[in-house]
């Protein structure tokens, strides 16, 4: 029993499985695949690759039942790796690819020895750099991370749509807005209301992509910049989505400070962040728990702690609206 168990404990810790799967989506080679390039030196001159290490990436996968290979048909994909091609029902390799905001959040699990130790992000300390940063300057972000990141709202983000008073508002910011979910979903309950995105090069350009596709150029536009830097003034509205979760109390604080100081005496600070109240029996939310502390320094905290970090940043608390397991949402106001 012990020999089995060592062994059951090996097979889960082996890493080489999952990369090798990543690195294939990465590189889209079932699509080429299908495409017609069966061939080692083919597939390897079409995706930049050094032939001799790709050729054993594709023995490996071979070995898994990913791909197959003959000496007629050369390499072909299986139906366990036809999830892998970008069209395919059900597609994962999007979500796989290590250019994108899944797989980028995944990787820097590797730095979860040092997160477990000194409760930081791992990302940064694996590859100096913060998480946001990298998403932001991924290949072909625009169009990777607009069709990636849900279209929806997701972690009851409809409170921030339906449990807030937007009668009075004209215009809204949404800080740090990604790829224009939330911004988009107001304009559409709202129709007097108009709107910003602001956000890092990447996320900007997939947010105007998604307004446009959406038929609200007229009154949404998107802005490039961070909201570590000073916030353009003018808005009524400053909404801060699922932002402050990302960041130590020193950047949330910094990020609040931002956002008072260009709402100035009329306007507000609407703080929607993610509360993450996880069953301990929960094995799927105990993963997600996990998988966000290694990315991001902050997940959860409570509304106690938001408080704080409003009063340190010279806000005053204005209006509290509803908290569920998963959101929070605050009103603030310079003092």
């Amino acid at each position: 029993m012990l020999d089995s168990n060592a062994d059951d404990l090996v097979a889960m810790a082996d890493l080489l499985e999952p990369f090798a799967i990543r690195v294939a989506a990465t590189l889209r080679l079932a699509d080429h695949m299908a495409a017609g390039v069966t061939t080692g030196a083919g597939l390897a001159k079409k995706v930049g690759a050094h032939p001799a290490t790709l050729k054993k990436l594709l023995r490996y996968l071979v070995s898994r039942g990913i791909f197959r290979w003959s000496e007629e048909r050369g390499y072909e994909v299986t139906d366990l790796g036809a999830p892998l091609l970008e069209d395919a029902p059900g597609s994962v390799r999007r979500r796989l690819s290590m250019d994108g905001l899944l797989g980028l959040a995944e990787l820097g699990l590797v730095g979860l020895l040092h997160t477990v130790r000194t409760g930081e992000a791992g990302y940064k300390a694996a590859f100096g750099r913060d998480f946001w940063h990298d998403v932001s300057d991924v290949p072909d972000d625009a169009n990777v991370l607009a069709e990636e990141v849900a279209k929806e709202l997701a972690g009851d983000g409809h409170l921030i749509v339906h449990c807030y008073d937007w009668s009075g508002v004209r215009r809204v910011l949404d800080v740090g807005g990604g790829n224009g979910t939330v911004l988009i979903e107001l304009a559409r309950a709202h129709s007097h209301l108009h709107g910003a995105v602001l956000d890092l090069p990447g996320m900007a350009k997939a947010a105007a992509q998604r307004i446009e596709q959406c038929g609200l150029g007229d009154r949404c536009e998107t802005v490039e910049g961070s909201f570590l830097d000073p916030i353009p003034p003018g808005f009524d509205v400053y909404l801060l989505s699922a932002i402050l979760c990302d960041w130590p109390d020193d950047d949330a604080i910094k990020i609040l400070r931002r956002c008072g100081e260009a709402a100035g005496a009329e306007g507000r600070v609407l703080v929607a962040d993610m509360n993450l109240i996880y069953d301990d029996d929960d094995a799927d939310a105990a993963r997600m728990n996990l998988l966000l502390t290694g990315t991001v320094p902050v997940p959860v905290r409570t509304l106690k702690q938001l408080k704080r970090l409003g009063s340190a940043a010279g806000l005053e608390l204005s209006w509290e609206g509803p908290t569920t397991r998963r959101r929070t949402l605050l009103e603030f106001r310079a003092h």
